[in-house]
């Protein structure tokens, strides 16, 4: 059984006990999250799609925050003795699916 969800504008593909990096979410760590922005949910015999979203709940648990890997970005003009680093790291959830419910 695993589903689609969307969140921060990204879609992940969730099964019961994995865990995954989302953006975060602003959830404290232990805390229980309820998704209900399901796109698509397959129970091993059929593929229900939805018409933007299906009746499904998709309930983590929030494990913790952390930061993501570094991202640099560089500005350069020529002959002009510019340039500009800029370094960012994004906070990111790290949730894990506890249970996929459908509901109805």
């Amino acid at each position: 059984m695993y589903a689609v969800i969307r969140t921060g504008n990204k879609q992940y593909r969730v099964e019961e006990g994995i865990e995954l990096l989302v953006e975060r979410l602003h959830v404290e760590a232990g805390k229980s999250l309820e998704l209900t922005d399901v796109l698509l949910y397959s129970d091993g015999k059929e593929v229900k799609v939805g018409q933007p979203q299906l009746p499904v709940s998709v309930h983590c648990l929030c494990v913790g925050e952390e930061k993501g890997e570094k991202l640099r970005t560089f500005k350069y003009r020529r002959r002009h003795n510019y340039y500009r680093r800029y370094g960012h790291r994004q906070t990111l959830t790290r949730l894990r699916v506890e249970k996929i419910e459908r509901k109805g």
